[in-house]
């Protein structure tokens, strides 16, 4: 199927469109709207269509899950990013890395074929996997800028000790990894670069740690059960996409933003789009401070004590999602305004618009409600709530195998 071929109205609703990451907000809506059909018309260009679309209304997968020749264009995969992280290239510029040792002797000096050799590396890289592995880390995965870990076509688990940490890097995908029961590193010494290694203090047990980074772009892994956070991202990181990830069994699932008087976070955009968030969740799905966060077409099928939450007036912009409350009936509200009175979270910019609202659960929006205020927290158009369960059906790592789509 040609570009030519398709109808307009798909194109309009298969692709994103991209980020809007000016410095300030548009205030001009129609300023907006040519945005974003300049970015649509560009992102067309850039793009090779061959393979679209497998039709299954998640323009990710679209984008290269049909391709049964995948594994031999494995780094088309980053030109199929959406969001605010959609422009995170990894290491599609570079060699392929084929990760072959799935131990991690020494994190000061690390042999050839492990991963942590791969990510340290200056160039960039396209880290792929021998065969299935599970990989106990000693310390924490410090990476390098520009690097890919790219699971699919095996069975990979990071998990049983210290897991990945991006701090100060940019350009960085994560797809297809199983990352689970992270613990706490440090107090050791620990290699970023083949020049560098220095001290670390005690790590906090995340599953993925963004520290400082940008264009980052986690996608179509499985996270539950770490120490602290599946997800966390702070100190001034930006531009990151969160997509395609099943989260199940943790407490504080996601947290973006420093603290409340971190003003770097005020420039912090993310998007989280087509996730399941699974059973056994209980909170910070996510919870957001001072920064711009597009919450899009996830499926909420747990929580706790609430699903999103946020303090320091974040501006959260939640599209077309599914929310099914818990039974508990004190439960059932999908936010959380925390750490301030109503008379100041009422001014914060939360809203919700075509979100399905199940079992009783119900979102309490605040703020103007202004559609040029959600500006800097929209990055992608919304598919109808109703497509969310096909949208995420396979959220997760998914079970790729060389020679069939995936």
């Amino acid at each position: 199927m040609t570009i030519h071929s398709l109808p307009l109205l798909f194109l309009l609703f298969s692709l994103v469109a991209p980020t809007l990451i000016s410095s300030s907000a548009v205030q001009d809506p129609e300023l907006v709207v040519q945005q974003v059909n300049r970015k649509i018309n560009a992102s067309i260009a850039r793009r090779n269509l061959g393979y679209l679309s497998c039709g299954s209304g998640n323009p990710i997968d679209d984008c290269w899950r049909c391709d049964p020749s995948w594994e031999k264009n494995r780094q088309r995969l980053a030109d199929c990013a959406i969001g605010f992280g959609k422009n995170a290239i990894g290491g599609r510029d570079g060699k392929i890395y084929v990760v072959t040792d799935s131990g991690d002797d020494d994190p000061v000096n690390p042999k050839p074929g492990t991963l942590r050799h791969a990510v340290i590396q200056d160039e960039p890289l396209w880290i792929i996997f021998a065969r299935d592995m599970v990989i106990q880390l000693k310390e924490e995965l410090i990476m390098n800028s520009f690097k890919t870990i790219d699971g699919r076509g095996a069975s990979v688990h990071i998990a049983g000790g210290p897991c990945i940490t991006i701090q100060y890097v940019t350009n960085i995908i994560i797809h297809g990894i199983h990352i689970h029961d992270c613990k706490q590193g440090g107090n050791a010494m620990v290699r970023d670069s083949p020049r560098h290694y220095g001290w670390r203090t005690l790590s906090d047990g995340d599953g993925v740690s963004i520290f400082g980074g940008s264009h980052v772009w986690v996608d179509h892994c499985s996270l539950s059960n770490c120490r602290d956070g599946l997800i966390d991202a702070i100190h001034g990181s930006t531009a990151i996409t969160l997509s395609n990830n099943y989260m199940t069994h943790h407490d504080k699932v996601m947290l973006l933003g420093h603290s409340d008087s971190y003003a770097q976070d005020k420039n912090m955009q993310i998007t989280i789009a087509f996730n399941h968030f699974g059973e056994g969740l209980v909170q910070r799905m996510p919870r957001c401070r001072l920064g711009y966060f597009h919450v899009v077409n996830n499926d909420y099928t747990h929580w706790e004590m609430y699903a999103i939450g946020g303090s320091a007036n974040p501006t959260i912009n939640s599209q077309g999602n599914r929310f099914a409350a818990p039974d508990d009936r004190f439960s059932k509200e999908v936010t959380k305004h925390e750490d301030a009175p109503e008379s100041e979270w009422k001014n914060w910019n939360w809203r919700s618009e075509g979100d399905l609202l199940v079992n009783g659960a119900f979102f309490t929006a605040s703020g103007a409600g202004a559609s040029s205020s959600y500006a800097r927290a929209s990055s992608l158009s919304a598919r109808p709530s109703s497509l969310v369960g096909s949208i995420t059906t396979t959220a997760g790592a998914l079970n790729c195998r060389k020679g069939s789509r995936c």
